[in-house]
């Protein structure tokens, strides 16, 4: 088992060159080779079918499975494993990031941030992604034909975009996932199609991304989200916790441009001067549409520091985090903290137990990033007077 470890090992790392060890074949563009070998390492399952591309006639749902949603929402689970069908498609999008704050998006599925993935440890997925930059994709209606709850959670949230055309390559990398990166993640160009297979061995929070190159570029232009993985056996609070959602925070580096929109402003990327810091893709998606909760309930977020460059400092005014679940395990468990730092990419399962009737301002404690429009409330009972940025940090 030490040698198989080893292999796999040097197979993962010589693969971000496209030469997998493991099946002693070197792959060519299209992936041509046999597949990497299948071990198991403590129950975890490594050694997946090489990712295959190709092109296909297809029109349909831009985002399609069981499990997949839109944030703040989080799809239950049933008990056991299954396999996983997948889709996100990358379309070009037309999206608002603040009341007149709008730029044409690089997304998959439709979303800035892009669709939730609820699975379990140990379930398998089956991803397909389509390269639609080059063609127009309306993704703003629930499709008949499409089984992701997403769908009528986009319609609901009012957060419709409008269709583009920018033709550009794009690829996934799912940090969930553990593969060859020169397979799975490989970049895909205008048309052309990626399928996929990766193991959740892992519980956690954790983020995807396009890997094209500069990476900065499309993470900034809004090619994120993230992929919950749930323990095998649940987190020892799950029979506790009341109400749960997912929280993604990211960094948006904008400018205006020509027609009334805004472009990417690469240079303040490159300098890390965020023109906005928000929550789930909008400054005032969890202001104008807050959480909700009852008076004694455990709230559980599912958080995410997708960045793409600076660190976040998670806290919420009134409450302690009564459990600290950090990167998702379970073995990774702190109590009582006022507040949770997050890198780039590093995500977390935040407890909290809502003591009285109120509004619970979800901020980073980084008030810079706070102002620029890092903020969230969850509601409590009846008492949900206005609350601003300058009331909230006015007084706290």
């Amino acid at each position: 088992m030490q040698k198989t470890l080893v292999l796999g090992a040097i197979a993962a790392v010589v693969g971000l060159s496209g030469f997998a060890v493991g099946s002693a074949r070197q792959f060519d563009a299209k992936g041509a080779g046999q597949p990497a070998p299948t071990f198991e390492v403590d129950g975890k399952i490594f050694g997946t079918p090489e990712a295959k591309v190709f092109t296909e006639q297809y029109d349909g749902p831009a985002v399609s499975g069981d499990y997949v949603t839109m944030a703040p929402y989080v799809a239950p689970l049933p008990p056991g494993n299954r396999r996983h069908q997948v889709r996100m498609d990358v379309v070009v999008q037309t999206v608002e990031v603040a009341p007149g704050v709008r730029y044409q998006a690089w997304t998959f599925g439709g979303t800035v941030p892009g669709p939730v993935l609820h699975v379990r440890e140990g379930d398998r997925v089956v991803f397909t992604m389509k390269n639609r930059s080059a063609e127009a994709v309306k993704v703003s209606r629930p499709a008949k034909d499409a089984t992701a709850p997403f769908y009528e959670q986009l319609a609901e949230s009012g957060r419709t975009g409008e269709p583009g055309v920018m033709p550009m390559p794009h690829s996934m990398d799912f940090h969930a996932g553990t593969v060859s990166p020169g397979d799975k993640w490989r970049v895909i160009q205008a048309g052309e199609t990626i399928q996929m297979e990766w193991v959740a061995n892992y519980p956690g929070v954790f983020t995807y991304h396009c890997g094209a190159p500069p990476v900065l570029q499309h993470a900034a232009m809004g090619q994120y989200g993230v992929v919950i993985v749930s323990p095998k056996d649940g987190y020892p609070s799950d029979a506790d916790v009341d109400a749960e959602y997912v929280i993604v925070q990211s960094e948006l580096y904008l400018k205006e441009g020509p027609g009334g929109l805004h472009v990417l402003d690469y240079q303040a990327a490159m300098n890390k001067q965020p023109s906005l810091v928000v929550f789930n893709g909008h400054r005032d998606s969890m202001m104008t549409r807050p959480l909700k909760a009852d008076v004694g309930d455990r709230v559980r977020y599912y958080v995410h520091n997708v960045g793409p460059s600076d660190t976040s400092s998670m806290h919420v005014i009134g409450a302690i985090f009564d459990r600290v679940f950090y990167e998702g395990g379970v073995k990774n468990e702190s109590r009582g903290m006022q507040t949770v730092l997050l890198g780039a990419s590093n995500g977390a399962v935040l407890e909290y137990i809502v003591p009285e009737p109120g509004n619970y301002i979800l901020v980073d404690h980084e008030f810079a990033d706070a102002m620029k429009g890092a903020m969230g409330k969850l509601v409590a009972g009846t008492m949900s007077p206005a609350v601003t940025a300058a009331s909230v940090h006015g007084g706290h």
